[in-house]
């Protein structure tokens, strides 16, 4: 779903804040995604239920910037299929970082929140998810006074356009992120810091183009104006060689870090994306601390690795095939193995001994703080890719020395 709509050229959608609108079914919802969107991109219909899985669109909404508007299904379906689309509006939820609640205009004033709209402002609140909740198809009724628990709904019109721009002006307040000065690597670095970035090139890498992580931490280093260096592997003993400076840190795609940590000196910080990644989604302390697991593992024990993405996957595969074979080696057991992929997770995780989360690149940190907190609300240890394979390879502590980790806790 996710690479439906992101383009190569575009913000990618982990980066953007995600705002969905949420509601009972022909609460006008697809009308409003049209309407704060300007394109008719979620079907319309007066039949209940029109809408059937998640639509997504990619936009700026300033001043907030690029965000993600999802509309979702009714969240009051019902029957057999009602319910599996009310449960794929619950995951939307996962990944919400504004939410718009729709009342439906049509009905009376005075008309009680029903047990959907109770359920979603309880979601809302529980998950921390800032709202707004709006009564559309005001052009039918006078809704000025209408009054929620969360305080005032405010009307607006899909049809007319009465309050749109109103109503996109405050979810643009409203989804202001509260770190927006976060950055992947650019804190770690000072202007004109060379940092060396070894990128294997190999069957799994993708022809012709980097992908997302090794993308995003070049620009970030080009925005603290540092210099970014890439190589091989197997030029990256050479190249150390010919520099006329030393790095001031080498970032390594996590499958090479054995290779690389020893070429490069200790005294040299090293890192890989995928750790970079855990730290800029906040799942790093958790998964240094969740690494442990690994062992104590025995026969048979379950272990959940999960990607954010769905990719093809290569006949050596890091997440099915490499991972299990290193984690097989290490503790000279034979745990059993799951995987998961894109938006699916499992709600129920009591049956893992460990859970091992790729970097996210794919995921909204709001998704990730959901896993993580899901996993350690179940007292499942929760760790990355890049992580597992630094611990494994014993050198977990270099990986992490300077990123601050807290040990005690997030």
């Amino acid at each position: 779903m996710y690479n439906s709509y992101m383009k190569m050229n575009e913000t990618p959608s982990a980066n953007r804040v995600h705002i969905a609108f949420f509601g009972r079914r022909n609460a006008g919802k697809s009308s409003l995604v049209n309407a704060v969107t300007g394109q008719n991109l979620a079907l319309v219909s007066n039949v209940k239920g029109t809408t059937t899985d998640p639509v997504y669109k990619a936009m700026e909404l300033l001043p907030l910037g690029p965000v993600v508007i999802i509309d979702t299904p009714g969240f009051d379906d019902e029957g057999e299929l009602g319910e599996l689309r009310v449960n794929r509006a619950k995951k939307v939820l996962n990944k919400t970082d504004a939410a718009v609640l729709a009342l439906d205009g049509e009905l009376p004033p005075e008309t009680p929140l029903s047990d959907a709209e109770e359920e979603l402002i309880n979601a809302f609140t529980t998950r921390n998810i800032p709202y707004i909740v709006v009564r559309n198809k005001s052009d039918l009724c006078n809704a000025d006074s209408m009054k929620a628990a969360s305080g005032e709904i405010l009307p607006v019109s899909a049809k007319t356009g009465f309050n749109i721009n109103l109503l996109k002006e405050k979810l643009a307040v409203l989804a202001m992120p509260q770190e927006p000065d976060k950055r992947l690597v650019a804190d770690l670095i000072q202007p004109l810091d060379l940092v060396i970035l070894v990128i294997p090139i190999d069957k799994a890498a993708p022809k012709g183009r980097l992908i997302l992580p090794q993308q995003q931490v070049i620009r970030d280093i080009l925005e603290a104006g540092g210099i970014a260096a890439s190589v091989r592997e197997s030029e990256l003993e050479q190249t150390l060689a010919k520099l006329g400076k030393k790095p001031a840190l080498v970032i390594t795609d996590s499958q090479a870090f054995e290779l690389v940590s020893a070429v490069v000196p200790k005294e040299i910080p090293l890192t890989s994306f995928s750790i970079l990644f855990a730290r800029y989604k906040g799942f790093l302390e958790t998964s240094v601390r969740g690494a442990s697991a690994l062992d104590t593992l025995q026969d048979g024990d379950k272990i959940l690795i999960c990607e954010g993405c769905t990719h093809h996957r290569q006949c050596d595969d890091i997440g099915t095939v490499k991972l299990p074979r290193w984690i097989k080696n290490h503790s000279a057991k034979e745990p059993d193995f799951s995987f998961c992929s894109g938006g699916d997770f499992p709600q129920d995780l009591s049956a893992y001994k460990l859970v091992i989360h790729c970097g996210a690149c794919m995921l909204n940190e709001r998704e990730m703080q959901y896993r993580r907190l899901h996993a350690e609300s179940q007292n499942i240890p929760f760790t990355n890719y890049g992580i597992t394979i630094a611990h494994i390879q014993g050198i977990l502590e270099r990986s992490i020395a300077m990123l601050n980790v807290d040990r005690e806790g997030q």
